[in-house]
Order: structure tokens, then C-alpha cells, then sequence
């Protein structure tokens, strides 16, 4: 008879704790929780063009400001259609920016701009940014056409200490 009460007690202890644990998390909140509407992990701005055949995504975009007047483009854009596109041309309020390395996107073959993987430079000269603010950037590409995100423009500290407006990429290798 101890027996049964003792695993009874045990049984509706480890009950309650499942059931608390799933109330406290919200994860018995289903589809409505609050933690599932987060999407955003980075300050980056995010753009998908999925329209035509297309389907291109824009991840972690943001614009560094350098202590030269420069502001430079940290993101990464993957073309995961099968048809491969094209970068033809980044502009922020009608400037564009001098792009080098790699442009063509190939079907799953990101294009990086800097970081340790960067095969692609992006830099907007004189146009002295300031960092905290947004400007509207549009990335302009061949078959999927114009794309707008609203950037974040950062300083050159923490993760983007190393961010620079020189040491531009050779243009590279010819690509299948």
C-alpha cells in the first residue's frame, strides 16, 4: 500500500512539473505562441524574391560604416532556383556601389559579402553614413528584377571591426 501512494505521488509530481514547464515555456501555446512569431536573430534585413521562376533570399544585410566616408555591404544573397541570375547593380538613394568578385548566382552557391567566406565586395564611396540610422538599399537582378530592404547602417566595432572600403576582391575565375 506505501508502495502505490509513494509511485501515485511520483506519477502526479512529474505531471504537474510537465505541465508547468509547458506553461511557463508556452510551447503548449501552439501555433499562436509568442516565441514562434520571432524571426529576426540579427540585425540584418532579410528580402525573398519568389516570383517568376525566382527565388532569391537576402540574408543578414546590413551597411558598415567606415572611418573613410565609405559604407560597406555585409550579407549574403543564395539563388536556390534553377536558373541561375545575376547581381546587376546596388544602389542607395540613387548611388550605386562599386561591386567586385563575384556577381552571377549560381543555383545554391551563395555570394558573401565579406566575412571569412566573402566572394563578393560591395562599397558605397563618400557618402559619409551614419551609423544607427536606415537607408532604403535595392539590389537589382537580372531575371528577378529589383528587391528593396530597409538596412541598418552599423559602426565599425564588434563584429564589423574588420570591415573595410579598400582591399577589393579580384574579380574571379570564370564560373561554370
Amino acid at each position: 500500500m506505501r508502495q502505490m501512494k509513494k509511485v501515485a505521488l511520483t506519477s502526479i509530481a512529474i505531471a504537474l512539473t510537465v505541465a508547468s514547464s509547458l506553461t511557463l515555456t508556452s510551447c503548449g501555446s501552439g501555433p499562436d505562441a509568442e516565441t514562434r512569431k520571432t524571426n529576426r536573430v540579427t540585425d540584418g534585413a532579410e528580402a525573398v524574391i519568389n516570383t517568376d521562376g525566382s527565388d532569391i533570399r537576402v540574408s543578414n544585410l546590413v551597411l558598415v560604416a567606415t572611418q573613410d566616408g565609405a559604407a560597406v555591404i555585409v550579407g549574403q544573397i543564395v539563388n536556390r532556383a534553377d536558373e541561375s541570375d545575376e547581381i546587376l547593380g546596388i544602389t542607395v538613394g540613387g548611388i550605386g556601389a562599386t561591386i567586385t568578385g563575384e556577381k552571377k548566382l549560381l543555383t545554391n552557391k551563395p555570394i558573401h559579402f565579406e566575412g571569412e567566406q566573402a566572394n563578393a565586395k560591395a562599397v558605397f564611396t563618400g557618402g559619409n553614413p551614419v551609423a544607427g540610422t536606415t537607408v532604403d538599399l535595392t539590389i537589382g537582378f537580372a531575371r528577378a528584377g529589383l528587391v528593396t530592404s530597409r538596412v541598418i547602417i552599423r559602426d565599425q566595432r564588434d563584429v564589423y571591426a574588420g570591415i573595410t572600403s579598400g582591399a577589393k576582391l579580384a574579380a574571379p575565375e570564370a564560373t561554370k
